[in-house]
């Protein structure tokens, strides 16, 4: 564009749309996030840095007085805006070359965003907003799971709970296949004890994102590994396409592994509860109305005595292999067809020779 064009129509505009963004994200040096460290906290672009115009507070009480007065709101917002990107400028923009390209976006792409890509522009920073905001983004995300899982051919793990499903995955990512961990997506084991100790779970967007961007690097050429799962691992739920495309797979494993082993898969898994056993058996209270009272008040028994490996072995033959078993039958049609795998133990060897098995086969 030369002066005279440029003179004309003034500078080129800044913004960019929110599909031709999300294509190239790996081309901005950096992903500039200035909504509240709230709706940050709910989900944000991938590798997104949280800069906000507005804190928590600030944003629900211009929120508020915007109800009654819009220009009392904006003008009260513009200087709490303008007093935080100065703050964020004067803690991050001096090692910065003037060739730092970032891409800014808040809710809906409108005055925040805006403002702080003025702002950075008006440095000489080569900045870009994002439009249709996080807003955009989302829509995009949620297009685009509709068709992704489609396109993978899932091998499906399935077996009884502690029967080393898990750790199969893992070896099989150390030695180079290609694996989709949903449970680690999710932050949660699937169970009323799978909730990870001091992590909670991403909120629903949150995971649709860390699943989108999972599958977005993965190659739909090769196979991909993931372990039987419901619709819901604790409180988010799996899209319903990833579900159908795991349910359609041709290619079903069934796991099985001794109880001892499974118990002592269990022990290691779980004994965050061992120094926390009062917590261990409020959570074992959901299984009364299916089990008794009598029965579960017999398992928080033993949790108190700390005789683990017979709460666990019980909980296992009583409450997880019936449930789990029934549940899977519903949720893969084709499991009396599946590769039956004998586990002697959940022993770096045995899955070391598992894995190389599993990747052997071709699809």
């Amino acid at each position: 564009m030369n002066a005279e064009t440029t003179a004309k129509h003034g500078p080129p505009s800044p913004l960019i749309a929110a599909e031709e963004a999300i294509s190239a994200l790996k081309a901005f040096d950096a992903i500039i996030d200035v909504r509240s460290p709230a709706e940050y906290a709910e989900d944000h672009l991938p590798g997104a840095l949280n800069w906000p115009v507005l804190d928590n507070e600030e944003r629900h009480r211009v929120g508020l007085l915007y109800k009654s007065s819009p220009f009392e709101a904006r003008k009260i917002g513009a200087a709490l805006v303008a007093r935080n990107i100065a703050r964020h400028i004067e803690a991050h923009a001096e090692p910065l070359s003037r060739n730092w390209r970032p891409l800014v976006y808040c809710w809906r792409g409108g005055q925040r965003s805006g403002a702080m890509t003025w702002f950075l522009g008006q440095i000489g920073f080569k900045s870009r907003q994002l439009q249709g905001g996080y807003k955009a983004y989302r829509a995009q995300v949620r297009e685009a799971l509709l068709t992704q899982p489609a396109g993978f051919e899932f091998h499906v793990l399935c077996g009884r709970t502690g029967s080393g499903k898990t750790r199969l995955l893992q070896t099989l990512a150390g030695l180079g296949a290609q694996v989709l961990d949903l449970e680690k997506l999710a932050a949660h084991r699937g169970s009323i004890l799978g909730a990870l100790p001091d992590q909670p779970q991403p909120s629903q967007k949150g995971f649709d994102t860390l699943l989108w961007q999972q599958l977005s690097q993965l190659d739909p050429s090769r196979p991909v590994f993931v372990e039987s799962e419901s619709r819901k691992i604790g409180q988010v739920r799996m899209p319903e396409s990833m579900y159908e495309a795991m349910r359609a797979s041709d290619h079903i494993y069934w796991l099985e592994m001794p109880g001892a082993a499974r118990v002592e898969l269990l022990l290691q898994d779980y004994a965050h509860f061992f120094e926390r056993p009062d917590y261990f058996c409020a959570k074992l209270d959901a299984l009364i109305s299916m089990r008794g009272r009598e029965r579960v008040q017999g398992w928080q028994a033993l949790a108190r005595a700390g005789d683990w490996g017979t709460v666990f072995a019980e909980l296992m033959r009583d409450h997880y292999d019936p449930g789990y078993e029934r549940s899977l039958a519903g949720h893969y049609p084709q499991l009396e067809r599946a590769r039956r795998i004998q586990l002697a133990d959940g022993s770096a060897p045995c899955l070391h020779a598992l894995a190389l098995d599993l990747m052997a086969v071709k699809a």
